[in-house]
């Protein structure tokens, strides 16, 4: 069965695109169809992220409108043919698009992919509402800081007032040695207040902003302790169990040798 996934934070910035792109991959690259859909009207980048800008002739809003079908407006990743993307319209407005209008879109994509990752705007104005109408559950994208938690609280109240109850946390741009001097927010101290399942933790790398300049999701980084987590939480996504990266500073080089094999 075809599974739609609304991936969404309380805040901006927190690297929501990021991890639908590369969970996106991930995806792929374990033989599922998936498509991203990128709901963010007037802002895409979920395109740039993917180095395939310069291939997009249609978008959601067309395919809304009746001036493309569907098909035609999905771009194919050169790489991994399994993986598309519906980009969003760059010149248009939020409020030109209905929650009912995506989810006929989303239903027909069912069709044909195992996974749908849908790319909501930050915020919880329209836009969200257009996101999370044909979820059958959620990501919720948090850094783990007292701003992005406490945004993040609100949005799982309006996910679960619309049915959306299986929402997971993804907890990214940890970093070890702030969270042991007290200046940032653990892991357990944001799963702890916000009571949802914790799907993944990515730590802050420096890779990410290679990845987005260059078009090459930082899942596909070999040499990346991001791109690593994000795999795992692409196989966790599947139902597999995978156990979480060790991120303590304390462990850090052991852990980076051993995932690289380095002796």
């Amino acid at each position: 069965m075809s599974v739609a996934i609304t991936v969404t934070s309380g805040k901006g910035g927190v690297g929501k695109s990021t991890t639908v792109a590369s969970l996106g991959l991930g995806l792929a690259q374990l033989g599922y169809k998936v498509c991203l859909v990128d709901t963010d009207i007037g802002l895409r980048k979920l395109d740039l992220m993917l180095g395939l800008e310069n291939r997009i002739v249609y978008d959601l809003v067309d395919v809304i409108e009746g001036v493309s079908k569907l098909r035609q407006s999905l771009v194919r990743h050169k790489e991994y043919p399994d993986l598309a993307l519906l980009p969003a319209a760059q010149t248009r407005y939020k409020e030109e698009v209905t929650p009912s209008q995506v989810k006929a879109v989303v239903d027909e994509l069912r069709n044909e992919f195992d996974y749908i990752l849908i790319d909501s705007p930050a915020g919880i104005e329209g836009g969200f509402r257009n996101a999370i109408a044909a979820a059958d559950r959620a990501i919720l994208v948090v850094n783990p800081e007292i701003p992005s938690v406490r945004d993040s609280d609100r949005v799982i109240g309006l996910l679960e007032s619309a049915n959306v109850k299986m929402i997971d946390l993804i907890v990214n741009r940890v970093q070890p040695g702030m969270v042991r001097d007290g200046d940032m927010l653990s892991v357990e101290r944001v799963q702890s207040h916000l009571a949802i399942n914790l799907l993944g933790v990515v730590p802050e790398d420096k890779r990410i902003i290679r990845s987005s300049n260059t078009g090459e999701p930082v899942i596909l980084d070999s040499k990346s302790l991001a791109g690593k987590a994000f795999s795992n939480i692409s196989r966790r996504l599947t139902g597999e169990d995978v156990p979480f990266l060790e991120l303590d500073s304390t462990t850090l080089i052991t852990r980076i040798k051993r995932l690289f094999h380095i002796a």
